[in-house]
């Protein structure tokens, strides 16, 4: 069995260097391929290892390249500890908050973000899945909307804010999540071995043939093949077969005997299957598939960081709310006091004073609305900007203190519509995706088309034989009686020769053909073409209603914008206006020009007017928040970077004020 390894290792050499002569590079996409996504490709997000980022290291075997196929790659763990600029913004049982901290804690610790960074890394291996020649895997996760504040009253979206928050829009699949027309071959090289040992006892009914009543056998096979598919559609395949056979018959020249071949197989299809437009279909389409995922992550940084902003300027409003709130008690409870002092010395009714303590009451009511609807607004926020919510110890008992203020400019300086138009549509999310998934509706027609075409196939084969071993060892015998049996000289000798016998190609074989069918009827590639070609239409005709769409988004989000502005501009002066009223009424109570119930009444519309002034102050904010989503331009005018939200790491630093508010509820 020895004198077989170094035969066994040859050929397993020669066959691993005809490996790297036949394998094939996986194809580029196509120049016509879609490339207008508005994403930073990836390529330089590989190599950043931040905390929060998702890590795949590649397999590492004991003997290098050779089990390194067979190891699993290891990816990182999932990472549920917040960042330490979180714990950085806790002074004094508060936590500080600016818009933009606001921004990067959700890039570093909302789990929406952190669920969806998987997207790109996912289709990431789905491409390599397809440049192995594996069909599609659908890897995509719908977009999730943000949280919503505790109180929405007022509060409008676009359309397409709405559409795309709930991931109708966007999806990670490119259109492609079934195998349709042309199967792919594996284009991955496969290396087979083989080994067989036998012993068979034949009883022979005839000894005129074989010398003896039961012929014995004893066999070794030994077989090494290669093969490979490339994305032409040619097949390879290299095989080295060698027997060693040994007979209890006087009979055959050579016992016991080694035969051996190496033969060689090549096919091509040249119809149907031929080309790389066919087979190399799916990794164009993944390719596609990975600007998807990546416009998919940016959608959902667009939703999720609107979705913080609302929360922040809505407790921005609760805190104004509740400062409100206290001053209408605070009114409420001195003309309280002031009319049981006027009762006790004989001046006012005490039926006034039950009328002052019942505003009191209502004042305290309010107010305690207003605290809860606070206290439930800062949950809401606090859970969006933490990886395991309000759990943490750190967040539990902390209030939110807010350091910006909602500030109107003095005018908005829109652009005219039809420019305002032109930039969504260069930015919208759902409008390059739509591009995208019609340039691989088309790479899959054009692979389609080809399964019209009858199969066509040439094919060869060429075959080297060799046979060698010593005479009959059963002729040497001195009890052997029967006929003389001549030896063959150029067949005598060990493995060596046959070796020779194969490279000399002493013992040649020939094959070449042709191989045609054609089906008759052909339904079922005419319905796929049929089928994909009106998916196609299809999506030309969403990518137009898209456009549409975000015409009309833009045009509602600059009106709703305005409407913002004039409500805001209305409830200032219905303040100001009902301030200057209740002062004036003061006044005349004072001097006995009016009474209690006018001057309750007077704090109750106050209180009312403004309550309505910090509504409509929020609902600005809100305004234009849907503004810079209908326009794609959310993450540009917040400073995110796609790279950095990639990470969960931040760069910039946040800094706390020398003087820090103090706020109480």
């Amino acid at each position: 069995m020895r004198r077989f390894q170094a035969p066994l290792a040859l050929s397993c050499s020669f066959l691993l260097l005809a490996s790297t002569v036949l394998a094939q590079n996986p194809s580029a996409a196509p120049e016509s391929q879609n490339t207008s996504a508005p994403i930073p490709t990836q390529a330089a997000s590989d190599n950043i290892t931040a905390r929060n980022a998702v890590t795949i290291e590649p397999p590492k075997g004991k003997l290098g390249w050779l089990t390194r196929p067979y190891q699993k790659p290891t990816i990182s763990d999932v990472n549920l500890t917040n960042s330490d600029r979180l714990r950085a913004l806790v002074r004094g049982g508060n936590l500080y908050l600016s818009a933009q901290d606001v921004i990067a804690l959700a890039l570093e610790n909302n789990l929406d973000i952190a669920i969806q960074r998987y997207g790109p890394f996912l289709n990431r291996q789905v491409t390599k899945r397809a440049e192995a020649g594996g069909i599609l895997r659908n890897v995509g996760v719908p977009i999730i909307a943000g949280p919503q504040s505790v109180s929405l009253s007022g509060v409008t979206a676009s359309s397409a804010t709405a559409a795309t928050a709930s991931g109708a829009n966007v999806s990670a699949s490119g259109g492609v999540i079934s195998q349709v027309g042309v199967a792919i071959p594996s284009f991955d090289p496969q290396l087979v071995l083989y080994g067989d040992f036998a012993h068979i006892t034949t009883p022979q009914s005839n000894t005129v043939f074989t010398g003896t009543t039961a012929l014995i056998v004893e066999n070794r096979t030994y077989e090494a093949q290669y093969s490979q598919y490339n994305q032409l559609g040619t097949y390879f395949q290299l095989t080295y077969l060698s027997q060693w056979n040994k007979y209890n018959s006087a009979f055959y020249n050579i016992n016991p005997f080694s035969s051996a071949y190496l033969d060689f197989q090549v096919s091509q299809n040249l119809l149907q299957g031929f080309g790389r437009s066919v087979l190399d279909r799916n990794i164009w389409v993944s390719k596609n598939n990975e600007k998807v995922s990546d416009l998919q992550f940016k959608q959902q940084l667009i939703t999720t960081i609107s979705a913080v902003l609302n929360l922040y300027w809505d407790l921005v409003s609760f805190y104004q709310d509740l400062k409100a709130r206290k001053d209408e008690l605070a009114t409420a409870q001195a003309l309280y006091e002031d009319n049981k002092k006027q009762v006790q010395i004989g001046t006012l009714a005490p039926i006034e004073v039950t009328r002052a303590e019942s505003q009191v009451y209502s004042s305290q009511q309010d107010l305690l609305v207003a605290q809860t609807d606070l206290s439930q607004q800062e949950i809401v926020l606090k859970n969006a900007l933490s990886r395991n919510g309000v759990a943490d110890p750190l967040l539990a008992e902390v209030h939110v203190i807010p350091l910006d203020t909602i500030e109107v400019p003095p005018s908005d300086n829109l652009k005219p519509i039809n420019e305002l138009v032109e930039e969504a549509l260069r930015n919208r999310v759902e409008i390059a995706q739509d591009r995208i998934n019609i340039d691989s509706n088309k790479i899959n027609l054009k692979a389609i088309k080809n399964e019209l075409r009858p199969t066509l196939q040439v094919f060869a084969d060429l075959r080297n034989n060799g046979l060698s071993g010593p005479p009959n060892y059963l002729t040497t015998v001195p009890d052997y009686n029967g006929p003389p049996i001549e030896s063959v000289p150029f067949l005598t000798g060990g493995y060596g020769n046959v070796l020779a016998q194969i490279f000399r190609r002493n013992f040649p074989n020939y094959s070449a053909g042709i191989s045609l069918s054609i089906p008759l009827r052909n339904r079922s590639a005419q319905a796929d073409y049929a089928t994909n070609a009106l998916l196609l239409r299809q999506s030309e005709l969403t990518l137009q209603k898209a456009l549409n769409d975000v015409r009309v988004d833009v045009q509602n989000a600059v009106i709703g914008l305005r409407q913002a502005r004039a409500r805001y501009d209305s409830a200032v002066k219905a303040r100001i206006l009902q301030q200057q009223t209740l002062d004036a009424d003061k006044k005349k109570y004072t001097l006995g020009a009016s009474t209690v119930f006018q001057v309750v009444t007077d704090q109750q519309t106050l209180a009312a007017a403004e309550s309505a002034e910090t509504q409509a102050l929020a609902n600005y904010t809100h305004a234009r928040i849907a503004f810079d989503q209908s326009l794609g331009t959310t993450l540009d005018v917040n400073h995110v970077s796609f790279d950095e939200a990639l990470s969960g790491q931040v760069r910039r630093q946040s800094v706390l004020p020398a003087n820090l508010p103090k706020l109480e509820q």
